[in-house]
C-alpha cells in the first residue's frame, strides 16, 4: 500500500509521453527550481558530474531537431529538451565540494583531507572508460531524479536515448573530450494521457539469495 496519493501518481501511473501543449512554457526561474531539486541525486563521491543544457528558445530547438531521430515530437511540442552530460573531469571540483561542506560543518576537515588524499591519486590513474562509466551511471540517476521532480511540479517527462551524440555535443558547444551525452529528457504539459506498459513481475527480476 502507498502511504501518500502524491507517490502513487509520481511512480505508479507514469506514462510514457510524446506530445506536449507547446503553448505551455516553463520559466529559467522555475526550471533553475526543478534542476536544484533534481540535483539533490547521489553521485559517486559527492562529485555530480551531471551537467544540463536546456534547450527551449526555437533557435535550440531548430538545431536539436535534426539529431533526434525519431522523437521530433518531443521536440517540437515540449517546453524544453534537457540535455544532460556527464563530466569526466568531476574531480576538479573536489575542493569546492569538501572545502564548501567543511565551511558548512557538513564534514569534518580531516575527513575533507584523508577524502583528499585517498581521492586524487585514484581519479589521476583511472582510465577513461572508468571515468565515463561513472559519469553515465551519476548522469541516468540524476535524469531519473529530474522526472520525479518534474512530476512533482505538475510537469511530464519523456527520457530519450535515441539521438546522434557527437552531433548533440558538437552543436551545443560541449567539449567532446570532457562531456560524455547521457541522455535527453523532454519536459512540458502532456496533451493527453499517454500509454502504459507492461511490467515483468518480481518473479520475473529478483532473485532471493
Amino acid at each position: 500500500m502507498y502511504k501518500n496519493n502524491d507517490f502513487e501518481d509520481i511512480v505508479k501511473n507514469r506514462r510514457s509521453i510524446r506530445g506536449y501543449d507547446d503553448t505551455v512554457k516553463i520559466s529559467q526561474e522555475e526550471m533553475e527550481q526543478i534542476l536544484t531539486d533534481a540535483m539533490r541525486a547521489p553521485s559517486s563521491v559527492n562529485m555530480q558530474p551531471w551537467r544540463f543544457v536546456v534547450v527551449a528558445s526555437p533557435e535550440g530547438k531548430e538545431t536539436l531537431r535534426p539529431l533526434v531521430r525519431f522523437n521530433t515530437l518531443q521536440n517540437d511540442t515540449s517546453a524544453a529538451m534537457i540535455v544532460i552530460f556527464g563530466d569526466v573531469d568531476a574531480f576538479d571540483n573536489a575542493e569546492k565540494i569538501f572545502g564548501s561542506a567543511v565551511e558548512q560543518g557538513m564534514m569534518p576537515a580531516d575527513v575533507k583531507e584523508k577524502q583528499m588524499s585517498a581521492l586524487t591519486p585514484y581519479y589521476a590513474s583511472s582510465p577513461r572508460e572508468e571515468l565515463e562509466r561513472v559519469a553515465v551511471i551519476d548522469g541516468s540517476l540524476v535524469a531519473m531524479q529530474l522526472m520525479l521532480v518534474a512530476r512533482a511540479y505538475g510537469y511530464d517527462t519523456n527520457p530519450i536515448g535515441g539521438f546522434e551524440r557527437r552531433e548533440v555535443t558538437e552543436a551545443f558547444g560541449m567539449d567532446a573530450e570532457r562531456f560524455v551525452p547521457v541522455m535527453i529528457v523532454s519536459i512540458g504539459k502532456a496533451t493527453d494521457a499517454g500509454y502504459g506498459s507492461y511490467r515483468l513481475s518480481t518473479d520475473d527480476t529478483v532473485f532471493w539469495k
